[in-house]
């Protein structure tokens, strides 16, 4: 059964769209760790409030958009803002230095290599020593006197402003051999308080750079995330048989491209530096917009404003120059806020707890019958989502982080890479798990919403305990796990993902009041921003200390992934099964729509 010609632009538009949102996503924490020298702690914290505006900024676009400009506009705005954006990452600054004192003598501290195999030097002037930072103190590994090495590795360091080192850096026969002896000047070892260590940061260019980059991409999926969507529903009439077909294939083009970027993102940003990563997302998003903008003949005027626009205006100013300026104005705030993101962690989710508890209000108190029951049953799994999303979400931090301090990788592999694992089994998944549900659905043995959501924390729960059996039994010497259990992991995640997110919206339109449905809308989006906020919480506590972005307790952070993996997992697993004990009393509850 063909479909219109626009879900071909809107498919192409959308996986640039998530190409460069996810290649960037692949490589952000992992950036702000190694290039800025962010204590891990700091890192996720600064991730989670970049993905809580990302989710609750499209509340607001679609807002824009329904009442004023219309899909397709909205969509051409945050298209250009993410350009903007995502180049604007591309720009490294000089990033962070991180320097260790010895008595009177200052080192610079340098970083070859990746993952399990980063080396760590000491530099000052012609003196170079490889060394080891544990907690117990920093002690000498070897030693490189030669002048022009040292000139060399601070053109390829890590840490230091220039990226992550070319290919040839990460080689181990292109680095000499460690030699017993330290140095001259750079004491064996040196005890824990015998020794301090600075971090400092680009704070006039580098960092509000970065902070810029990241307002300008919060603002532009802000306009374009829901409303894409939108255009991609105008496509259809409301009964058209082929309209879940249409949202199937758009959902295929979204993991496609997150698929690519990881891949092709992380290979340039590790090989060659980070800003050739950063750079490839900026060009997808080109592409995405090129894609959109060339292709409008083909969405036949979809999508377009609910009023024509001709004659209409904000404070005297046409309706669409207002919105491009309010856009760019919108960034500053943003930019502020993501400087200080310590708010957002603070102030959303008790604005979250205001709305919630007032849309809880109004269904106890102005709705009856079915319609009481339906809202609180959609409020209850909404509640339920949280949780899901928060464990979830750890995919974009803590377990990015887990890839790169405590698992073994190949030599070819990245940390970057293990984001591929969930788009790439969506792919192939997706298909089988939609075939599964109608066949089940053919025999009368569907299960329920409510189950569906219980089976996803189940599958989320159980996948980090997967990775606490594996740090608790199979790591080696360097306390790194096989690459196999992270992998798992994501399977199990993804697997939860297919059970809970295609019907999370379906649920919502299905379950709220009609005259409240926007609202609802909104509460979703809402609760998924600060699951991320909770998510960043829990990210947080699997932080350790780290020294120009390596672990210096590798025995210690996988100890502390394990505890924080186990008591999630568990978690995750307890409450899917206490949600499948009350999904009977949630089913009657939900007055015969399934």
């Amino acid at each position: 059964m063909g479909h219109p010609r626009g879900l071909v632009i809107l498919f192409f538009t959308e996986m640039w769209e998530r190409f460069s949102y996810y290649g960037m996503r692949a490589l952000l924490v992992l950036y702000l760790t190694q290039h800025f020298l962010f204590g891990p702690a700091e890192a996720q914290g600064i991730y989670a409030a970049y993905a809580a505006l990302v989710y609750l900024m499209p509340v607001i676009g679609g807002m824009i958009a329904d009442r004023y400009l219309g899909s397709r506009k909205a969509v051409i705005i945050g298209a250009v803002l993410l350009v903007l954006g995502h180049f604007t990452m591309a720009f490294e600054g000089t990033g962070g230095r991180e320097s260790l004192t010895i008595g009177d003598t200052t080192y610079q501290i340098q970083v070859e290599g990746r993952d399990q195999n980063r080396k760590m030097f000491a530099v000052n002037g012609d003196e170079r020593v490889q060394i080891a930072i544990s907690p117990e103190g920093v002690s000498t590994v070897g030693a490189e006197p030669s002048a022009a090495n040292a000139a060399d590795a601070a053109a390829s360091a890590v840490g230091t402003g220039m990226g992550t080192p070319p290919t040839g850096a990460l080689d181990p026969a292109t680095q000499a051999a460690p030699q017993a002896a330290a140095a001259a000047g750079f004491p064996a070892f040196t005890a824990t308080g015998g020794y301090t260590l600075e971090t400092e940061r680009d704070l006039k260019v580098g960092e509000p750079v970065l902070f810029l980059a990241l307002a300008l991409i919060i603002v532009g999926v802000g306009f374009l995330k829901a409303n894409i969507s939108t255009v991609v529903g105008a496509l259809y009439d409301e009964n058209d048989p082929r309209r879940d077909g249409g949202f199937t294939i758009f959902y295929v083009g979204i993991n496609l491209g997150s698929f690519l970027a990881t891949a092709a993102c992380s290979y340039l940003g590790f090989n060659y530096g980070w800003a050739y990563g950063f750079g490839l997302a900026g060009i997808g998003m080109l592409l995405g917009l090129l894609t959109f903008v060339l292709g409008q003949s083909w969405l036949e005027g979809r999508g377009g404003p609910p009023v024509p626009l001709q004659g209409r205006s904000i404070l005297g100013v046409p309706l669409v120059p207002f919105f491009w300026i309010a856009g760019l104005i919108a960034v500053i705030p943003t930019w502020m806020l993501m400087q200080r993101h310590e708010i957002i962690e603070t102030a959303l989710p008790w604005i979250a707890g205001v709305i919630f508890a007032a849309v809880v209000g109004f269904t106890v108190f102005r709705l009856k019958g079915s319609e009481r029951t339906r809202m609180l049953v959609a409020q209850v799994l909404i509640f339920f989502s949280v949780l899901f999303w928060a464990l979830f979400e750890q995919a974009g931090s803590s377990l990015t982080l887990f890839a790169d301090q405590s698992t073994q990788m190949p030599s070819w592999f990245n940390a970057g890479y293990t984001q591929m694992f969930n788009p790439g089994i969506i792919v192939i998944g997706g298909p089988i798990m939609a075939a599964l549900w109608v066949w089940l659905a053919k025999r009368k043995l569907e299960p329920s919403t409510p189950v569906k959501f219980s089976f996803g924390l189940v599958f989320v729960g159980f996948g980090f305990l997967v990775l606490t059996w594996a740090a608790a039994s199979q790591a080696n010497d360097a306390f790194r796990v096989p690459l196999l259990f992270l992998f798992l992991t994501y399977f199990f995640h993804t697997i939860g993902e297919l059970c809970l997110s295609p019907v999370g919206l379906s649920m919502i339109t299905k379950l709220s009041v009609a005259r409240v449905v926007g609202l609802m809308m909104g509460v979703w989006f809402l609760s998924s921003s600060v699951a991320h906020i909770v998510a960043g919480l829990i990210a947080k506590a699997t932080a350790t200390d780290t020294v120009a972005g390596v672990v210096t307790s590798p025995a210690l952070a996988l100890e502390t992934y394990g505890s924080i993996f186990g008591t999630i997992g568990w978690t995750g697993v307890g409450v899917g099964i206490f949600l499948l004990l009350i999904s009977p009393l949630l089913k009657k509850g939900m007055a015969g729509i399934h």
